[in-house]
């Protein structure tokens, strides 16, 4: 009886633990992470919004909240610590490497309209906060292999968001973030080498090495253009 429990122990699948921001972001990929991470476990955690926005939350401080969300999934999963194999985080650039002429005043856009070369808005201000804000949390969060003292840590984004990205698709309703999402997701769950091709291979795909992807997203407009660098996780390449 004991060799059988060791056993069970021994061959337990670690975990894949996912952060994503939205629900429609676990529709269109938590799947694919699944099918591509089979010899793993993948669990995705959606917190309902972004992370390196949030109010008090800077980059002395990042890393506590990002370990903080981490427990409670753990907590929420019945897992343990030692269970986790690695954390992937994926965020949306929102535009905020542009310079600041690029955020343009709007009256009529009362939420950010995202275009490739400029956020229109009704609260500059208040976005160029934000900007500032997400830029010095990301920079924080690129830079990290770890977090919680030894669990791996990766962060990959998707410009300007994940519809954009992943469907080229600009400032999507709720609704149509949702049907894109399981049309992404229809389209490539049974067909992971397309996804793959898709994934790592398009023009807009950025996978010359995880840092240098960084740099890249940071420079002129890109932040607003279509990249993402989500392609080196399924290359499974280690931040460096």
């Amino acid at each position: 009886m004991r060799l059988e429990k060791l056993v069970i122990i021994m061959s337990a699948k670690k975990v894949v633990l996912i952060i994503v921001e939205g629900p429609t972001d676990e529709d269109a990929l938590g799947v694919l992470f699944e099918r591509f991470f089979d010899k793993e476990t993948v669990r995705v955690k959606v917190v309902h919004g972004d992370i390196t926005t949030e109010k008090q939350v800077n980059s002395s401080n990042i890393l506590n909240r990002i370990t903080e969300i981490v427990k409670q999934s753990l907590k929420e999963y019945k897992l343990r610590k030692t269970d986790l194999q690695r954390v992937v985080h994926l965020v949306d650039t929102d535009g905020v490497f542009v310079p600041e002429s690029a955020v343009v005043y709007d009256e009529q856009s009362a939420k950010p309209f995202y275009t490739l070369t400029e956020i229109k808005t009704a609260h500059r201000d208040g976005i160029l906060l934000r900007n500032n804000q997400k830029k010095a949390n990301l920079e924080k969060l690129h830079t990290t292999k770890h977090i919680w003292k030894d669990i791996p840590y990766s962060v990959f984004y998707l410009s300007s968001n994940l519809d954009h990205a992943l469907y080229n698709k600009h400032n999507l309703s709720d609704e149509e973030k949702e049907q894109y999402a399981l049309q992404f997701v229809n389209r490539y769950k049974d067909d992971m080498p397309s996804f793959i091709q898709f994934i790592c291979n398009s023009d807009f795909s950025v996978i010359d090495g995880y840092l240098p992807s960084w740099i890249y997203i940071k420079n002129n407009l890109r932040s607003l253009e279509r990249h993402t660098n989500l392609g080196l996780c399924f290359l499974r390449e280690d931040p460096e």
